[in-house]
């Protein structure tokens, strides 16, 4: 059925904005969430595998998703070391409203194993894989368990850069020189941190169509400014006679996501002089296969209609007033810079970058979306809030009748 939950497995790196991408696989109500492997990234893989574990728990999630832990380091590189500049020491600083993991993570079964697993206990063409974080996990998985290329519905990545006037949005300086990637002039840093990876899921054609791809220049509209902020703090309808709210969040889940949202936005302020808010760029790749929810097969708006977040796959530019559709959806070619070392990379070589050649209509390729509803997806966002808030309360109620 068309409305039936979407089974989402989720690779990922805590990381400020892998906390949104956990909520709203937790809580989006048409997806149903098989599990997390974690991977290096913003943090070594011993403190990402710990945050996704306590992000877990601070949404009430710990008994019911299962973490499983991945890989240390790229697939032919050697570890790298992990950043601080933007996510801290712990990969998640800025708040000590982080409780400690209820549940721990899975260390028996491979991480790359237990997607497998999971992903083949569902029916064929339905189950999404999705990774925020470097994209070593998810080439594994696809080397070592090549059926699943044709079993799954798709895969959604956020990671990479193109720039040249992609869309709109504003990339940010570094020492005055404008960038198109986050870790160096050229690269994202999820590329960068694997780029042997990310190639391979590229250059496998039968992959490469079933995957979508969402770059900076998606994400960077994506910016959680000061109304954003409020929202999640306090909720929808927030404020009095046109004034903004003050005091203490309405809960303390709130008030956790908004001092991580903080420090994310002080350091991507100092770094790349990007002041309104820092974008949050994970959580789009979840949201990235709600796309076509709310209409089923024969294009009839179904009950998951309130629940979609539209994302464009067209070039605006090529839109008329007068057009009676959209344009053909784009889908591109994607090539790697597997070159170099990260050292390489950092003294200005263009290891890690991406570039993205536009394929014929009709033919197959990687989906890069180059916009989407911002106001629903942040409504549905704070919608996702508003539910884990609901189960920590009938959580703190029972643990209260226990005692």
């Amino acid at each position: 059925m068309a409305d039936a939950p979407i089974p989402v497995w989720l690779d990922c790196d805590p990381g400020h904005d892998d906390t949104f991408a956990i909520l709203l696989a937790a809580y989006h109500p048409a997806i149903r969430f098989l599990g997390v492997s974690t991977v290096f990234g913003n943090a070594s893989l011993e403190k990402t595998t710990r945050n996704a574990s306590s992000i877990l728990t601070a949404i009430g999630k710990a008994r019911e998703v299962p973490v499983f832990v991945g890989a240390s380091h790229a697939l032919a590189r050697p570890p790298m070391h992990a950043p601080t500049d933007i996510h801290g020491e712990s990969g998640l600083d800025g708040t000590d409203l982080l409780p400690q993991p209820l549940v721990p993570p899975n260390r028996e079964v491979p991480a790359v194993d237990a997607a497998a697993a999971a992903l083949r206990a569902e029916a064929p063409g339905t189950a999404w894989v999705v990774a925020t974080g470097s994209f070593t996990n998810v080439a594994a998985l696809f080397m070592q368990h090549p059926d699943l290329v044709g079993h799954i519905k798709g895969l959604s990545l956020m990671g990479g850069a193109l720039g040249g006037g992609f869309t709109p949005a504003v990339m940010g300086h570094v020492d005055g020189v404008p960038r198109i990637g986050n870790w160096t002039q050229f690269a994202e840093f999820n590329v960068l941190a694997d780029p042997e990876a990310a190639a391979a899921i590229f250059n496998d054609k039968a992959l490469a169509a079933k995957t979508t791809l969402i770059t900076l220049d998606l994400s960077h509209q994506v910016l959680t400014t000061r109304e954003v902020r409020d929202l999640i703090l306090y909720g929808p309808g927030h404020g009095h006679d046109g004034q903004p709210e003050t005091g203490p969040g309405k809960t303390t889940l709130r008030t956790m996501l908004v001092e991580l949202l903080m420090f994310f936005a002080k350091t991507y302020s100092d770094v790349f002089g990007i002041t309104e808010g820092p974008p949050l760029h994970d959580p789009l790749a979840v949201a990235a296969i709600l796309t076509d929810i709310g209409t089923d097969d024969n294009n009839n708006n179904n009950n998951n209609m309130e629940n979609a977040i539209p994302f464009y796959d067209f070039d605006p530019l090529k839109t008329t007033a007068s057009a009676s559709s959209s344009p053909p959806a784009e889908r591109f070619d994607v090539a790697v810079v597997t070159e170099g070392t990260y050292e390489d990379a950092h003294a200005g070589a263009r290891t890690g970058q991406i570039t993205a050649t536009l394929l014929p209509p009709g033919e197959q390729g990687v989906r890069i979306p180059r916009g989407l509803d911002i106001p629903r997806f942040w409504k549905v966002l704070e919608e996702c809030v508003s539910r884990a808030d609901a189960a920590n309360a009938v959580a703190a109620a029972a643990a209260g009748g226990a005692a």
